[in-house]
């Protein structure tokens, strides 16, 4: 329990008859980076509303840093950062007076607080600009500057890098990273930019349709992301037996156009290769592929999960 700082058991979001979300059970541990990944209307943005407190459970648990119950979970909120769905700002207000007026309302003394918050998230360049005049992806600067205001222990962000241009995207993604390291703050994300989270997430959460479809850490999902090698071959059914003989412990499939691809290999190409040749059997092409985090997300759909 204590390695979980936000932790629901069963928990189910009811619309009417519309199950925004369905049983659903995650685990966020302490000083990770979790990314949460689904289509729109998943329940990405529900669950996260959730845990922020701008909307409660139909059914089911949460616990975050320990604590569960609507008037403990409002207490403990204090320690939690949100920016869910698009950050909303008064839009006559500049960014400066923005920043300073969710000081006022968190109760953080203000000094030298909003000077360090824009200069954290790039946006203080901006500091006199009227929030209507900011690009979206400004707004979404401005938006993880309020979420930080409160030095908070958990940030909860919602497609926190829509909007920015590729040099943004790097920039905070370099920023999560110092965050989460210098600072031990535990950031539980959702992106639709799957490439983006693949490189800054240390566990993952797939939901579809509500439901929770699998949780699976980053050091996982790179092993079952891992290079596969396909094979085009002039007499696939021999050389498959001649492979299951010679590889016993290789995972494989037989594909259209007498194609073989091996998951996960586990020799070099050229032993496979080298199996053919020895049996005069002729390679007509042969390629690796590495799989991504989208295709193991479309794999997971298509397998059924969720439905």
């Amino acid at each position: 329990m204590g390695d979980y700082v936000i932790e629901t058991n069963q928990v189910t979001k009811a619309y009417g008859v519309f199950l925004a979300l369905d049983r659903v059970s995650i685990h966020v541990k302490k000083g990770s980076i979790y990314g949460l990944v689904g289509d729109n209307g998943a329940g990405k943005s529900t669950l996260l509303k959730l845990f922020a407190g701008q909307s409660f459970a139909t059914e089911g648990e949460i616990r975050i840093l320990g604590r569960s119950g609507e008037k403990e979970l409002m207490d403990v909120r204090k320690n939690i950062g949100c920016m869910v769905e698009q950050p909303g700002f008064f839009p006559n207000m500049t960014v400066e007076q923005t920043l300073k007026y969710y000081c006022i309302q968190k109760g953080v003394p203000d000094g030298r607080r909003v000077g360090e918050m824009m200069q954290l998230t790039g946006i203080a360049e901006k500091r006199k600009t009227k929030c209507a005049n900011l690009s979206l992806g400004q707004k979404q600067r401005l938006g993880l500057a309020i979420a930080m205001i409160g030095a908070p222990q958990i940030l909860i962000l919602d497609e926190p890098i829509n909007g920015l241009d590729p040099s943004g995207i790097i920039e905070m993604r370099g920023l999560f990273h110092r965050l989460n390291q210098e600072k031990n703050i535990t950031i539980l994300l959702s992106s639709h930019i799957l490439s983006e989270l693949q490189q800054i997430a240390d566990d993952y959460g797939f939901l579809s349709r509500g439901k929770l479809i699998e949780e699976i850490s980053a050091r996982t999902l790179r092993e079952k992301c891992s290079n596969c090698i396909e094979m085009a071959l002039s007499d696939i059914e021999r050389y498959s037996a001649l492979f299951e003989k010679a590889f016993p412990k290789e995972i494989y499939k037989i594909l259209p156009e007498n194609i073989l691809r091996i998951e996960a290999p586990q020799k070099d190409a050229e032993a496979y290769s080298r199996l053919a040749s020895e049996n005069d059997i002729y390679i007509t092409g042969m390629r690796t592929i590495q799989t991504s985090l989208e295709d193991y997300y479309m794999e997971l759909k298509e397998r059924g999960a969720g439905k």
